[in-house]
Parts: structure tokens; C-alpha cells; sequence
């Protein structure tokens, strides 16, 4: 079942027109969610996310769009799927039909949509460099935006070179993240990810763990620009986004890395879903 805008239709019974905006342009943005025993996991985070999203790109934000209002509009859509635990749920807001460049109408469309979530961390995870086009810095490029084009070809890349994942740079070569998820190197007790500045997505988990690290007196965490040879360098690796929480890396190029900070941040964040605290 598909919810579009507040009403609960079968897949096939969803109509969008030749004239959809986030088919035609772009126009939409969307939050990816991970829902457990019906509870919206950092849920807030997400909401103030798709908040300022919607601002940043001048869509109108309905009156009912509250936090309150969403949260059970993803519930309701999740209820449906009887005898299933976790959900990934995708959130997506475009604007509304009309115009070309310039749309007829700042108004939107919502859509929620569910499916099982069953994500489970990989013991060997290998990423190596995508260089075929950058990921452009810029605060356009920190938000998730139906144009996922430079993603989608980097996957593509990756499962061609039976590889994991592929991790972006911007026009400085700097590394930016991986096609779905922020990107995090140790080396000593220095935990570097890169700033927003290099046109990273500002992850809700990207968040959580940086809020972790602050608090954990053995290592330090920085925000900044990271090239592609200081991965080489680290003593590890990890990735992370909403569904997979955190995934170690083990191999990128001919380098090894060993998991144990991914692996307690994994721990802590599992404790921080469940508590919210």
C-alpha cells in the first residue's frame, strides 16, 4: 500500500501524471526512514531535515505538516503490512503538477511508501574511488533530492566491479561519501568525516555518531576535508545512513582496515534508537 497524500491506495491505483514534477525535473525531495515495532526511528531529526529541505527549495509547507501529523501518516502506512518488525519507509514531497523551469504552483504532493527492512551488517565490506563524475559542494548537494543520477551511476560501477560500494568526490577531489550513506576515517584516536561544506548529505545517523564521539573522551571528531590518501592511511573505515545504522569497511583498493570503533558505535547506536536519549 502506497500513501498519497493521506490516502492508503494499492500501488497500481497510484496516478501520476506526465506532468509530475519530480519525474520531469527533479522537483521532490525525500527523507529514507527506518521504523521499528512502529516506532520512527529519530524521527525528529528526519522531520526537521525534510523542514528545512522544503525551505531551502521554496515549497510550500502545508499547515497540517506538523510532526505529530507525519508521524502518524508513516504509522498508518506501515500498519498495513501485517506480521513484519522493521520498515524502511521513504517520505517523498514534490511539487505539485504544471510549468516548466518555473513551476505553476509552490504547493506539494506527499507520498509515503513501506516496505520490510532486513539490512544486516556485512562481515566484509569492500569501496574503492568513483571518478567518472563529481559530487559537486555546494548546500544544494546536502540535501536528498530526487536527482540521484551521479548515485545510481556510481552503484552501478560498484556491482560491475563486484564491489560494495563507491565513494564520491567533488571538484577538489576531496571525498565527499559513499553513494548511500556519509562516510567516517580513524586514524590513532582522530575521527575525521567530511564537512558540509564538501557537499556531503547531512545524515541524521552522520549526526548521531559525531554526537557519540564528541561524548566519548578517547577520540576526537573532526569536520573536514579528507582526500582520497588518507583513507589509505586509516586504521579504519566505516559508513552510515538511517537503514544500515553503521557498516565497517575491511577493504579499500589493496588496504585492510580493522572494525572496532565500528562495531562499539554500532552497539551505542542500536541502544540510542531504542532509548531515544
Amino acid at each position: 500500500m502506497i500513501n498519497f497524500n493521506g490516502e492508503l491506495l494499492f500501488k497500481e491505483n497510484i496516478k501520476l501524471t506526465t506532468d509530475n514534477r519530480g519525474f520531469k525535473y527533479g522537483d521532490g525531495i525525500f527523507e529514507t526512514i527506518k521504523v521499528v515495532h512502529k516506532k520512527v526511528i529519530f524521527w525528529e531529526d528526519h522531520y526537521f531535515r525534510l523542514m528545512a529541505s522544503m525551505r531551502m527549495l521554496r515549497m510550500k509547507i502545508p499547515m497540517e505538516f506538523t510532526l505529530e501529523f507525519l508521524e502518524k501518516e508513516i504509522l498508518k502506512t506501515v500498519d498495513v503490512l501485517e506480521g513484519v518488525a522493521s520498515f524502511r519507509v521513504r517520505l517523498n514531497v514534490f511539487r505539485k503538477d504544471g510549468g516548466l523551469y518555473t513551476p505553476k504552483t509552490n504547493a506539494i504532493n506527499y507520498l509515503i511508501e513501506a516496505s520490510e527492512s532486513n539490512y544486516k551488517t556485512k562481515e566484509t565490506y569492500e569501496i574503492d574511488i568513483f571518478k567518472d563524475f563529481y559530487n559537486y559542494s555546494g548546500l544544494l548537494s546536502t540535501i536528498k533530492t530526487n536527482n540521484r543520477m551521479l548515485n545510481t551511476l556510481a552503484s552501478i560501477y560498484a556491482n560491475e566491479n563486484d564491489l560494495d560500494n563507491c565513494i564520491l568526490v567533488n571538484e577538489r577531489k576531496g571525498v565527499v561519501e559513499v553513494a548511500n550513506a556519509n562516510i567516517f576515517i580513524v586514524k590513532n584516536n582522530i575521527v575525521k568525516t567530511p564537512a558540509l561544506t564538501e557537499g556531503c548529505i547531512k545524515g541524521v545517523v552522520r549526526g548521531k555518531v559525531i554526537d557519540l564521539l564528541i561524548k566519548n573522551k578517547d577520540f576526537t571528531i573532526e569536520e573536514t576535508v579528507i582526500s582520497p590518501f588518507e583513507i589509505q592511511k586509516a586504521d579504519e573505515v566505516f559508513i552510515t545512513n538511517a537503514i544500515m545504522g553503521i557498516q565497517a569497511v575491511t577493504k579499500y583498493k589493496k588496504k585492510s582496515f580493522n572494525t572496532d570503533l565500528a562495531g562499539k558505535l554500532h552497539a551505542s547506536l542500536k541502544v540510542l534508537q531504542i532509548t531515544g536519549i
